[in-house]
């Protein structure tokens, strides 16, 4: 009698392993969670961008500090200066309690408003290329129109927070806002800056924006940002220049309001996928100007290449992440609109930057914050990221971790105070408020 025929042996199934992509999103997920991954995020987004803005400075502005000055030395040392100075501003960010930042905001707005008339006057405020926007002190420029972006950003908050739950009406959300900001507006635009005017106007929608003002309101804003950008591009000849070059770049001069944008896309392209090698650009030979301040988007892009950009976008790309998150997760309402504000301001004057160098955007001569040489602007971006170190300190569970299991050895070296626990008054909106636009945890 023949054996039956046997079929195919069957294995007992075995329990299902993640794959690869899963267990990188579960870790992923399990470290974004912890308490204190915004504080170190911040920490590694600026520590990176500093960082590698020394070292394109320094390759960036080699050949003309050599051709001034005989030293290839000379603007990295003054970057090397105001990031020293920034490193201090970032430390004194990091320690300061939010409840003392803001009550002093009112005083600081006070005294950039008095900096900004005095640079104004001839013989106090130093004129550089057609702006008369800098004080010389002991050889260094110092421009009070970054100090008052943060001070706007802070006061303004200030007193959109006090009309909580949010303002519901006109008068509410432009009193005193508005006519404090159309003062340092006017300032500005008297030395001329229009660049700054652009990252002011920027920080006061942002600040409205956050604070849930009518949307009417903000519509009424936009359009008359635009309209008066129009305006102000038409009426002085250069900028009007720039624009028709940007939207006319095959009819206009390749040796005039053009050249420095076509140059910089020549840059770019010259650096391919891999770039070119660190230091070892052409552009910064005299042929495109400001390469290591407005335009050393190009240089990195020219010398680093594709993988180099790439990474400088995916950087403020974290920043704007890690800004809003912690503006997400904070209990207190000011800091919820500080750290936003002051996100969207950093990251929107990037885009404006890059923008304008890969010619999408007509050029405004607005740097790459912690990237582009100017040491006022350096050191100012590196206290912003000290206050969002700080309000990444004070989100509720990174409090109460720091408090319950000790900040550190490096923490007690800075000498940095305890984060305190946010109110339990301040953890929720009061009855029939409305979650703010930065968005809920």
């Amino acid at each position: 009698m023949s054996a039956p025929a046997r079929g195919p042996r069957s294995r007992p199934a075995r329990p299902g392993r993640p794959g690869l992509a899963a267990s990188a999103r579960t870790a992923l997920h399990q470290w974004l969670e912890r308490p204190l991954t915004s504080l170190h995020l911040v920490l590694a987004v600026f520590g990176l961008l500093t960082a590698l803005g020394l070292v394109m400075v320094l390759s960036a502005s080699a050949v003309s500090s050599y051709a001034a000055g005989g030293s290839s030395y000379g603007v990295f040392l003054r970057q090397a200066v105001f990031a020293l100075i920034g490193l201090a501003l970032f430390w004194l960010g990091l320690r300061i309690p939010p409840r003392k930042l803001r009550a002093a905001s009112p005083w600081l707005l006070a005294a950039c408003l008095v900096l900004l008339v005095l640079v104004l006057v001839p013989g106090l405020g130093s004129e550089v290329n057609g702006s008369r926007a800098w004080f010389r002190i002991a050889g260094l420029s110092l421009q009070p129109s970054e100090l008052t972006k943060i001070a706007l950003a802070l006061w303004g908050a200030h007193v959109l927070v006090r009309h909580r739950p949010h303002p519901r009406t006109w008068k509410a959300a432009l009193m005193p806002l508005l006519p404090v900001s159309l003062l340092i507006l006017a300032l500005v635009l008297a030395q001329p800056d229009l660049g700054t005017t652009v990252s002011l106007m920027i920080i006061i929608f942002a600040l409205l924006w956050f604070a849930c003002a009518p949307l009417g309101l903000m519509a009424f804003i936009v359009s008359s940002g635009v309209v008066g950008s129009v305006v102000l591009g038409i009426v002085a000849t250069y900028r009007q220049s720039r624009i028709t070059a940007f939207l006319n770049p095959d009819l206009a001069d390749p040796l005039g309001p053009a050249y420095q944008a076509r140059q910089a896309l020549y840059s770019l392209a010259d650096g391919g996928l891999f770039g070119a090698g660190l230091g070892q650009g052409r552009a910064k030979w005299d042929y495109l100007p400001n390469a290591d301040n407005d335009f050393i988007f190009a240089i990195i892009g020219e010398e680093l290449g594709f993988v180099g950009a790439f990474a400088v976008v995916a950087l403020f790309a974290t920043l704007a992440y890690v800004g809003l998150r912690i503006a997400a997760r904070s209990a207190d309402p000011w800091i919820r609109a500080v750290a936003a504000t002051l996100t969207v301001w950093l990251v929107a004057q990037a885009c404006i930057n890059i923008g304008y160098v890969v010619g999408l955007l007509p050029v405004t001569g607005i740097p790459l914050p912690l990237v582009s040489s100017g040491g006022t602007s350096l050191a100012l971006a590196l206290l912003s990221g000290g206050l969002l170190a700080n309000f990444a300190r004070h989100e509720p569970e990174a409090a109460a971790a720091l408090r319950a299991h000790g900040q550190g050895r490096l923490a007690r070296a800075l000498r940095l105070p305890e984060p305190s626990l946010p109110r339990a008054a301040a953890m929720t909106d009061r009855p029939g408020d409305r979650p703010s636009r930065g968005g809920g945890r």
